[in-house]
């Protein structure tokens, strides 16, 4: 069964107080845990919920309910609707804000500019409903109430889920370009290979390492002031 009947929990107790069918029935049915059910059967879950008749809405027969009750093994289907709505389409648009919240949007601006300077300003825009200018405001300081300013989780003022957030991190990452710090590397063994080749056998150091013994014991001669 692919739907869900409408208010699955006021079906729930509608059934468990009209019908004979098992826990497990009514949970598979209604999408719920066997033990929720079993909770409104005792009186501990549902209470003050008053239940809908499935039949009278025309999502359940008499006829699937008395061949459920005859087999516990059967489950219940959902009756055919009569009339399909088409599915309606999600408005594509800036986030409602709602007025009580409205106020917090720079606070909240203001923390994911700080804490995520790589989401870009139509990222930040679905997230909290906000507009450009006021975020170009905040980034460069000259919103009027900016020296009131407080970074603030959006998450946690309730302007946008956490799920809503982790992605648009993650999209703006994806798109960020990695540039590699590479630092010294060693050269190709080719290269070393033919400078040790052509190098002259001295010894393992090369002529202009070596000592220029009459150079030095001049040097020295003209620091000590007189000539052995």
């Amino acid at each position: 069964m692919l739907n869900t009947p409408l208010m699955p929990k006021a079906t729930a107790v509608w059934l468990v107080e009209n019908t004979a069918l098992s826990f497990d029935q009514i949970a598979d049915f209604c999408r719920l845990h066997p033990l929720e059910v079993k909770a409104i059967a005792d009186g501990d879950a549902a209470q003050g919920i008053k239940g809908i008749d499935p039949i009278a809405t025309g999502q359940l027969t008499r006829e699937e309910i008395e061949k459920a009750e005859a087999d516990t093994g059967h489950r219940l289907h959902l009756a055919d609707p009569k009339v399909r709505l088409p599915e309606a389409k999600k408005k594509k648009g800036p986030r409602y804000t709602p007025v009580s919240r409205r106020q917090d949007r720079p606070n909240a601006i203001l923390w994911l500019v700080r804490n995520h300077p790589e989401l870009k300003d139509a990222q930040i825009m679905r997230l909290v409903g906000t507009t450009k200018s006021t975020i170009q405001a905040i980034r460069e300081r000259t919103h009027w109430n900016a020296p009131n300013l407080t970074p603030m989780d959006p998450v946690t003022l309730g302007l946008c889920s956490q799920t809503d957030l982790d992605l648009e991190v993650q999209r703006a990452a994806k798109e960020k370009p990695v540039i590699e710090e590479r630092g010294p590397t060693l050269l190709p063994a080719a290269v070393t290979t033919a400078e040790a080749e052509h190098a002259p056998e001295t010894g393992g150091k090369k002529p202009a390492d070596e000592l220029n013994v009459e150079a030095v014991f001049a040097k020295l001669k003209q620091l000590g002031g007189k000539s052995e």
